[in-house]
């Protein structure tokens, strides 16, 4: 897992992401009213965290149906385990692929 925070007041939330050819890429399973997805949407400047490094990032949302495809096959590659899998079913849900965001370092 890998904790971001999207502005400067929301706190860090470990999420589940993928790399695809180096790039960042993220969805919320639960896309609440005060959760990190709808503040980057405000407010695209935020951070991760790996490790005990906090790194300054933006976020963008994802429009192409190509990579949303892409992500749907690195969550399932990546996160391929019996528990594992309801999860990766929902990340394939219109609605969840919808809010694909790619993060870039600052």
């Amino acid at each position: 897992m890998l904790g971001i925070r999207a502005g400067g007041r929301h706190r860090f939330t470990g999420i589940w992401f993928v790399l695809i050819d180096g790039r960042l890429f993220v969805r919320p399973y639960y896309d609440k009213a005060s959760g990190w997805y709808r503040e980057f949407r405000k407010d695209p400047r935020g951070a991760i965290r790996l490790a005990e490094m906090e790194i300054p990032v933006r976020a963008r949302t994802v429009r192409v149906e190509r990579l949303f495809d892409a992500v749907d096959q690195a969550y399932a590659a990546k996160y391929d385990s019996k528990a594992s899998q309801k999860w990766v079913r929902g990340f394939r849900l219109p609605r969840r692929r919808r809010t694909t965001m790619e993060v870039f370092p600052l």
